[in-house]
């Protein structure tokens, strides 16, 4: 692959992707709607840089490890019927679907002739691939006498256990529709369709109905849907939910199989099918006007946030399934924590968000965001984490291929793909409306122009810095003056809850509140579902200057988490911090951050291209030379951004700091 891209500032306005209002509505809907990335334009030093380097580095690196590693051969070989099956996984298909995916979403902002050409080659490639049918599944297709060992001898066979040939089907939708709003064209979009309707021949009632091994196809169906207004593929989507716990299996719960979907209540099974599966049910409900799947979702939320959630905003603990654990089963060392997984979990509280309008989803998902989701790539923007630890000591290996760096690719390699297709669509998490309700969820510099319930174009733009600092200066320019409520987001740790839930909470809460002026007066506002409420007839030239408390905060596990018991985290705004060994030399488990510590917050220009660090002095406790007592020294450290760690070679890290010496004794030694 050899293209060069071509960095333009102009916005495209077309019809968005992400969000729900960005298609044909149907009778029912998301009761609130997101205003769709590419109707946002950003400004912002913390989240442009990273957009671009997604745009510049990681999507044409993953098209390139594509070609090197046999993804695109698998489908030139597929064409032809002949040859073996190059790669390892029978879903490597999708890491082609999903750049493509990424790539789509950079040419709505940032037109490029070259990559849109070198994108029509790939479908091109593809569309040889699929069979006359529709079924398009190289790992079949290649040698259907001897297809992957995971697949089944015939088709479908072993949909619900290892085949992903529907996970396949839910990427090349997702793709596809991305492609055909970036650019209008049908090519992709008809492979996936045509896949789309041997679906419906072949799964629904009176037919095959296996539930999905791993889903996301109920998401991609909602995507075909929403392009179509074809009623036939939100059915099919349906369907494939409630396909789901034909019969109760507590064996089937690493793939949400144990019980139909209106009966869970607990986060259990494969992290990234979880969030995937969730994220497609809030889609289908929000569509049909379903209760029982909004009920059902909700609980398993609560138990989600209330007692399998990482500070870090990541999800699933064990690396045995890639799976959530028990309840407050939250290792740091052993921690898996996949970046697809925190991925899923924005899709999933974004989608909450949207059928209830309530910030606290906003709150989780913005952890997520700026933390686990972020941690999976480097500084580099092509280098990869696939778990993210809250622990690293040196001698456990946390990556499948046994090593504890960030690597250029993976032989399964989702994260890498998942996060070229997600990066380029953060616009789209930081606005939303509901009738003359307008949502200001997340604080990055950013413009948009929407238009409210009166038919009255609005305008909105931001200016931050945050999350470094907490004062962000909003425009409000309507087209005229006009009656409607601007809702400002309080965060969670702006009110010393740093998730909704008791499983985390501050040593140290803040006196500190939110302060909000309009046109230079102290404001009056109205608190609501953790948002601000500002209701008053907007005028073009309005500002307001909005200040959230910026304290360092340590953070508490509840007591039921084990892992966390005499420690605390150290965060401010959304930033979980972490001490990384190349800034603090000497043994962790030796070193305490007593509760009267003092803290700063300081900024390095020199360091990781320019970091904003927590400073401060511990004691690190040691054992005399005759090994007969411990003695201690006061230690100074530095904490960075934990998304920021493993960015300067191997080392050591640690989220968890301990927070008094009486646990240390000799005989540990």
């Amino acid at each position: 692959m050899n293209y060069k891209h071509v960095c333009l500032l102009s916005f495209v306005a077309i019809v968005g992707f992400l969000n729900s209002n960005a298609f044909a509505q149907s009778a029912k809907d998301y009761p609130v709607q997101g205003v769709p990335f590419n109707k946002v334009s950003i400004g912002d030093s913390f989240w442009l840089p990273k957009i671009e380097t997604n745009r510049t580095v990681t999507i044409p690196a993953s098209f390139k490890k594509c070609e090197e590693t046999g993804r695109v051969q698998n489908f030139i070989l597929a064409a032809q019927k002949e040859g073996k099956f190059l790669t390892t996984f029978p879903f490597d298909d999708t890491d082609i679907y999903k750049t493509i995916e990424g790539a789509s979403f950079s040419m709505t902002v940032h037109p490029d002739p070259a990559l849109d050409r070198y994108v029509d080659s790939l479908i091109a490639i593809v569309a040889k691939a699929q069979e006359p049918d529709g079924y398009l599944y190289t790992a079949r297709t290649i040698d259907p006498q001897h297809p992957h060992s995971w697949s089944g001898k015939d088709r479908w066979v072993n949909e619900s256990i290892l085949s992903h040939e529907l996970y396949n089907s839910g990427h090349l939708f997702e793709a596809a529709a991305a492609h055909y709003l970036a650019t209008g064209k049908r090519n992709f979009l008809n492979i996936a369709l045509k896949n789309a309707d041997l679906l419906v021949k072949t799964f629904g009632p009176g037919k095959r109905n296996d539930a999905p091994g791993h889903e996301i196809v109920e998401m991609g169906l909602v995507r075909l849907y929403r392009i179509t207004k074809e009623q036939k593929y939100l059915d099919l989507a349906k369907f494939f939910i409630d396909s789901r716990g034909k019969a109760v299996d507590p064996k089937k719960a690493y793939t949400q199989d144990h019980k139909p979907m209106v009966q869970q209540d607990e986060a259990v099974g494969h992290a990234v099918r979880a969030g995937y599966l969730y994220s497609g049910v809030a889609d289908v409900a929000a569509l049909t006007g379903d209760k029982a799947y909004i009920d059902a979702i909700d609980k398993i939320w609560e138990n989600m946030v209330s007692k399998k959630f990482y500070i870090t905003g990541g999800i699933g603990a064990r690396h045995d399934g890639e799976a959530f654990g028990s309840n407050y089963e939250l290792p740091n060392l052993t921690a898996y924590n996949e970046t697809c997984a925190a991925i899923a979990n924005v899709y999933w509280n974004f989608r909450m968000f949207l059928l209830h309008g309530d910030a606290k989803y906003i709150d989780v998902m913005e952890r997520s965001l700026y933390n686990n989701v972020i941690s999976g790539v480097g500084m580099d923007g092509k280098t990869f984490f696939y778990p993210n630890p809250l622990s690293c000591d040196m001698h456990y290996n946390f990556n499948a291929d046994n090593t504890i760096t960030r690597q250029p690719w993976f032989d399964c390699s989702c994260c890498p793909t998942n996060l070229c297709r997600f990066i380029a669509s953060v616009p789209g998490y930081i606005y939303a409306q509901k009738e003359s309700n307008l949502f200001v969820n997340l604080f990055i510099t950013s413009k948009t122009s929407l238009q409210l319930q009166s038919k009255n174009a609005v305008e909105i733009a931001q200016k931050t810095n945050y999350p470094w600092d907490g004062k962000v200066s909003i425009a409000v320019n309507p087209a005229k003056k006009s009656l409607f409520t601007l809702n400002l987001r309080s965060p969670g740790w702006a009110q010393n809850k740093p998730v909704p839930a008791d499983l985390y909470s501050y040593a140290n809460p803040s006196a500190e509140t939110i302060f909000i002026k309009i046109n230079g007066k102290e404001a009056t506002y109205t608190m609501e579902n953790g948002y601000a409420k500002l209701s008053r007839e907007w005028k073009k030239g309005d500002v307001v200057e909005y200040e959230l408390p910026m304290t360092i905060h340590r953070v508490e596990a509840n007591r039921n988490v084990k892992a966390d018991e005499g420690k605390v985290a150290l965060e401010r705004g959304p930033i979980v911090y972490c001490l990384e060994g190349v800034d603090n030399p000497g043994s962790y488990d030796r070193f305490v951050l007593p509760d009267d510590a003092k803290l700063s917050f300081v900024t390095d220009d020199n360091k990781l291209n320019g970091t904003h660090e927590l400073t401060g002095d511990g004691i690190q406790f040691n054992v005399s030379k005759d090994g007969l007592s411990i003695q201690s020294k006061k230690q100074p450290f530095t904490a960075i951004p934990y998304y920021q760690w493993c960015n300067r070679g191997k080392s050591a890290m640690e989220v968890w700091i301990p927070r008094r010496a009486d646990k240390f004794s000799l005989s540990e030694q």
